[in-house]
């Protein structure tokens, strides 16, 4: 009776299977992100650079321009334009092979994502605390909240890097992408909820409890994920991996869903 080779065991086939669900799930992560950074540069940098700021209120959710108050215009400025910036930068950090191939462009990537998290978290809870950028109070709690996350996430980061604990500070950076693209799960998910559940429980002024489920899950739901992902990952059973890859597949299938219909419905018509 011959054995299983170690490249052919059913442990090392799920852990195959895992990392490409994985891959998966990413690819269609960088997708959708490279479309909202195209939306970005083509909605926002186009009349930031013309100086058409009070065209910011062309799409009717938030009001980004207000006549006179030059302060809170150059804030919003700065957190949308930053916003393509990080995203993109945030998706160069996740690529295997520019790590092993440019460290040095993987590190210095790393704090620029690093700095600009930084920024525009704390841009962000000043919007909504000083200048009141939301639709409503109730509205703007679970983003207020998301933007502590990430300061708090990006210290942790921070030290676990400087005191050289590489593999903490890997899966304390991969927390912190995960929130810094809070904003952009919220819009996947809101879109794939409108599409899949047909709108049910949505709201305009996004205070619904439905609304405020999706925003909270928009960042909590992610580090609950990455957080079993990991655990499958440093496990040597073979159940939890191919729980965790059926998984991954689902989640990717949700962010394909959500991002068509952000493109198709959110983005694009205002390009």
């Amino acid at each position: 009776m011959s054995r299983q080779s170690p490249s052919t065991t059913p442990t090392s086939l799920s852990a195959k299977l895992l990392k490409a669900s994985g891959v998966l799930w990413f690819i269609a992560a960088a997708t959708g992100q490279l479309a909202f950074i195209a939306f970005i540069v083509l909605y926002y940098y186009t009349r930031t650079l013309s100086g058409n700021l009070s065209a910011w209120n062309d799409k009717p959710i938030i009001q980004g321009y207000t006549a006179g108050d030059d302060a809170g215009n150059f804030m919003f400025a700065v957190h949308v334009l930053l916003a393509a910036m990080i995203t993109l930068a945030g998706i160069l950090q996740l690529i295997p092979g520019l790590r092993r191939r440019a460290p040095a462009l993987h590190s210095w990537s790393g704090r620029l994502f690093m700095l600009m998290a930084v920024i525009m978290a704390a841009g962000g809870l000043w919007l909504v605390i000083v200048r009141g950028t939301y639709i409503t109070v109730i509205s703007a709690i679970p983003t207020s909240i998301n933007g502590v996350l990430i300061l708090i996430t990006a210290g942790v980061a921070l030290y676990f890097a400087v005191t050289r604990q590489i593999d903490r500070h890997r899966r304390w950076a991969m927390r912190l992408w995960l929130l810094v693209n809070g904003v952009w799960f919220f819009r996947i998910l809101i879109m794939a909820w409108a599409i899949i559940m047909q709108g049910a429980g949505l709201t305009d002024t996004l205070s619904s409890p439905v609304d405020l489920g999706i925003a909270a899950s928009s960042y909590l739901l992610p580090i609950g994920i990455l957080q079993l992902y990991l655990m499958a990952q440093d496990t040597s059973h073979m159940v939890p991996k191919i729980a965790m890859s059926v998984l991954l597949l689902v989640c990717t299938g949700i962010i394909a869903i959500g991002t068509f219909g952000a493109v198709a419905f959110m983005w694009w018509p205002y390009i």
